[in-house]
């Protein structure tokens, strides 16, 4: 995922920024035509004219630089005969390459108010910044409530405020700072955030106070978001991507009518249910001071502390008169088991090259919650067995040497995917493998997804755990240069856990993952029942009983099956 220019390195320690050199004549040439933008601008600029030709520019460069002789004997290009491209030329001054240490020079800064909320910034030089306010609660706390209260408050964020009409006059109004709204809930997190110019810092702190506190819920807003829900609810049977909805038919299984296995999109049965009342009542009880964090990247800490202070601090909510219901401090409670879906995948993408039909397995283990040291080994796991679609493209950082790839996609041509996939949450976690393949194949599907459960408890060979542990600080590195992903790492990370762990910390972590740490925790995740969803012609579909017993067993193998006729 590095971005590595490849070229003659040596000249951009050596001269100014712009400057540029060549093998061949040894000129270097500075101002805007070095730069992309230079570049282009000189396209459009009048030729130069026989008496001011570069190269009479280049030569007067050389000459001053390194001399006449040396001009002479290197501009032609023939005083380097055998010198390949990868060696240093003679005559010119050894680099000296910039260092990093790899480390953030600001550390993330936290102030709990006296209301229990928490202030958390990451310093970052720009002209924008991203904030917003992030709250301990998602689908996993409904279990008092009709299931969906997290969904309708997603698509009714940023709507109307006791400040704010309409959700046009909060766009009109992020719009002079140049800023975006989003909000997005997840089974244990709902996140506000609004990107914008940091000079807009007042003006989005408030807007975000306002949003989060003070929604008014009209009955127009309402039924508007009723119909949102079930035109994606819809929208979410038809897709042909199905990982969306195995997702939700995994958690169902592994964690049955409990915390995170309750359903994050709401069910069609609850859309009419919820209303202004319902949503008053949950509110109450899960939006408060303490189970808030304001996060602030791009930002002055000690501006950030003021405007919370300022819109956060003693404000009262606009269901402060409702009777707060006991917050539900359940813990996940998996129990492994089957979720299925019979359903007619043929004409699920049709066209000039549609989808042949495919039948979806996903089948899961137990892990354990990011709270837990094992939580490192498991990611490192993950990435190991990679996995994707067999119409990958490839090439450098697409996983092609991953498990998933070598010993599944790339041996059984008729798999179109093959994939792993964490899920990890503060009481327990989830390692899932989706795979896909023709209905008349699933039961062979099942058994290689078994047979690589088990081989994940064989001894990892170096090669392939250091390219996983490499991989993965990859990953986590480049992700980290986004500044909203910046601010949601913090923001989640400061709710949990009250502190942020910086990236360096955790590379350092990943980096002492060794085989036997992989041998353990697989060992631990298979001593836990299978969680299964399938969707699609399920007819060749093992039984739970069968799928159990081979993640029980030496091999990984099925059972075997006799049929007196076919």
């Amino acid at each position: 995922m590095n971005h590595i220019l490849l070229g003659f390195r040596c000249s951009l320690s050596t001269y100014p920024a712009g400057t540029r050199l060549s093998h061949s004549t040894g000129w270097r040439s500075r101002g805007p035509e070095s730069s992309v933008e230079g570049r282009r601008a000189s396209y459009c600029r009048t030729p130069p004219s026989r008496n001011h030709h570069p190269a009479s520019a280049i030569a007067s460069t050389m000459k001053s630089r390194f001399g006449t002789a040396a001009y002479r004997k290197y501009s032609s290009g023939g005083g380097y005969p055998n010198i390949s491209l990868s060696s240093p030329l003679p005559g010119i001054p050894k680099p000296v390459f910039a260092s990093v240490d790899g480390q953030e020079k600001y550390e993330t800064r936290i102030t709990t108010l006296e209301n229990g909320l928490k202030v958390a910034s990451q310093n970052k030089f720009g002209q924008f910044c991203t904030v917003g306010i992030l709250v301990n609660s998602g689908s996993r706390h409904e279990a008092k409530y009709p299931s969906g209260i997290a969904h309708f408050l997603e698509k009714l964020a940023f709507s109307s405020t006791a400040q704010y009409g309409s959700k046009d006059e909060i766009l009109l109004t992020l719009e002079k700072h140049g800023g975006i709204c989003d909000c997005q809930t997840s089974r244990d997190t709902t996140m506000y955030a609004v990107s914008a110019e940091v000079k807009g810092l007042d003006t989005v702190v408030s807007l975000l106070a306002d949003a989060v506190l003070q929604p008014r819920l009209l009955d127009e807003e309402m039924e508007m978001t009723r119909m949102a829900i079930r035109f994606e609810l819809e929208d979410l049977n038809l897709r042909p991507d199905p990982e969306p909805l195995l997702t939700e038919m995994i958690h169902a299984a592994a964690y049955r009518g409990n915390t995170v296995g309750l359903p994050r999109f709401c069910p069609p049965h609850n859309v009419d249910k919820i209303d202004k009342a319902v949503l008053h009542g949950y509110l109450s009880g899960y939006y408060r001071p303490e189970r808030m964090v304001l996060a602030g990247v791009g930002v002055e800490h000690e501006r950030l502390v003021a405007y919370a202070r300022r819109y956060l601090l003693g404000v009262r909510p606009v269901w402060a008169d409702v009777t707060p219901v006991a917050v539900d401090r359940s813990v996940a409670q998996y129990t492994g088991g089957i979720v299925k879906m019979e359903k007619d995948m043929s004409d699920v993408s049709l066209g000039p090259t549609p989808i042949p039909e495919l039948t979806h397995i996903m089948i899961g283990l137990e892990t354990c919650s990011f709270l837990e040291d094992d939580f490192i080994p498991l990611a490192v796991l993950n990435m190991m067995m990679g996995g994707g679609g067999s119409f990958s493209a490839g090439g450098p950082g697409k996983g092609m040497f991953t498990r998933l790839y070598l010993n599944v996609l790339n041996r059984h041509h008729w798999m179109y995917n093959a994939t792993s996939y964490h899920h990890s949450y503060e009481d327990s976690g989830l390692l899932c493998i989706h795979a896909s393949a023709d209905p008349r194949q699933v039961r062979e599907m099942v058994e290689i997804i078994t047979r690589e459960f088990i081989q994940m408890a064989g001894t990892a060979g170096e090669m392939e755990l250091e390219r996983a542990k490499t991989q993965l600080k990859s990953m986590l590195m480049m992700n980290l240069e986004a500044r909203p992903v910046i601010f949601e790492d913090v923001g989640r990370q400061v709710l949990s856990t009250g502190k942020r762990k910086l990236p360096h910390e955790l590379c350092a972590l990943i980096s002492e993952v060794k085989a036997d740490d992989i041998k353990r925790v697989t060992a631990k995740m298979l001593r836990s029942k299978p969680a299964v969803a399938a969707l699609g012609d399920l007819t060749e579909l093992p039984s739970y009983e069968h799928i159990q017993a081979a993640l029980s067993s030496k091999d990984g193998r099925l059972p075997r099956t006799y049929r007196l006729f076919r």
